[in-house]
């Protein structure tokens, strides 16, 4: 098949690998480069620098809805444009130009799930399993009819780190089978459920701050779902302390929500709206990620100190 690639993350790079290795592609498109830093230094997407690698022509337009753009890949007329992870909305024009249509990988089990968030969002909602999603696209938000579906279970610690990187792999896989079923003209369409949907949005800063009012069970998917980024949050004895690893443990003691209910050699268990949340890894403002054991050896906390205040 000949391929027009459209994705700009690093989640979208095993799926480009992939095309590359059992098809043909004609072109990359991502978003423009950044400059990044105080010096101002260019950084390339990194779809870019896959496709430069292999000697593909890169194509950077500011807006997908550019009509210079849009003829030339018009010109390039590919059987099928792949789209993973791109960062816009594509015009009813561009949908129209291939044979076999533009196909989408989604990263979580459609309808649920739409928008821009949803590896994270499987987390922090505490889901048991998720998965890829490959569709036809439209000009709904990731409202089109799905082809291919593959499922994986969320491990006990799974993070949304450690979820995209399985996912990206998975929808390589997932959408080279998708490729062969469009060209074997096998491929099943399914509708897709709209009252079952759910939205995913982009994660913010702000979602970082932690309520400890929540439950232990709440709040410890809340710190896997905000890793690596924005990262859970709160304030020990006025400095920033980010929290990268917790455990809920069972407390029925009347202590605020917020207040260091004990001291362990290894944890500093915190009282929520419901149970309790032991903290294994922590990132005080300034300082490297340690494990509380380590900080405790050159830091003291008593209980009864109120975190977030």
């Amino acid at each position: 098949m000949n391929v027009v690639f459209m994705g700009t993350p690093e989640f979208a790079v095993p799926t480009l690998e992939k095309l590359i290795e059992n098809h043909h592609v004609m072109a990359v498109v991502t978003q423009p480069d950044k400059q990044k830093g105080r010096g101002k230094k260019v950084s390339f997407p990194p779809v870019k620098e896959s496709a430069m690698k292999h000697g593909i022509p890169v194509l950077q337009p500011v807006k997908a809805r550019d009509e210079e753009f849009i003829d030339h890949l018009e010109e390039l007329n590919p059987d099928v444009i792949v789209v993973v992870a791109y960062g816009q909305i594509l015009p009813e024009r561009i949908l129209k130009i291939p044979e076999y249509g533009c196909i989408n990988v989604h990263g979580s089990l459609l309808p649920k799930y739409r928008g821009a968030g949803p590896i994270q969002w499987a987390v922090l909602n505490g889901e048991k399993e998720t998965g890829i999603t490959t569709m036809y696209m439209e000009k709904g938000l990731d409202t089109g009819d799905m082809i291919d579906k593959a499922v994986i279970s969320l491990d006990e610690k799974e993070t949304s780190g450690t979820l995209h990187d399985k996912l990206m792999v998975l929808g390589a896989d997932l959408l080279i089978e998708t490729l062969n079923k469009l060209e074997n003209k096998t491929a099943v369409r399914t509708k897709q459920t709209d009252e079952d949907s759910t939205y995913a949005p982009m994660l913010s800063k702000e979602m970082g701050r932690i309520d400890f009012t929540k439950t232990a069970d709440q709040i410890e998917q809340w710190v896997r779902g905000l890793n690596p980024w924005p990262s859970a949050y709160t304030e020990l004895e006025g400095k920033t302390m980010k929290i990268w690893d917790a455990d809920t443990v069972d407390y029925d003691g009347d202590e605020r929500p917020g207040t260091v209910v004990e001291v362990t050699k290894k944890q500093i268990v915190v009282a929520c709206g419901e149970n309790a949340l032991a903290l294994n890894e922590i990132q005080l403002s300034g300082k490297k990620r340690m494990a509380v054991q380590a900080f405790l050896a050159g830091s003291k906390v008593e209980t009864g100190t109120v975190l977030g205040e």
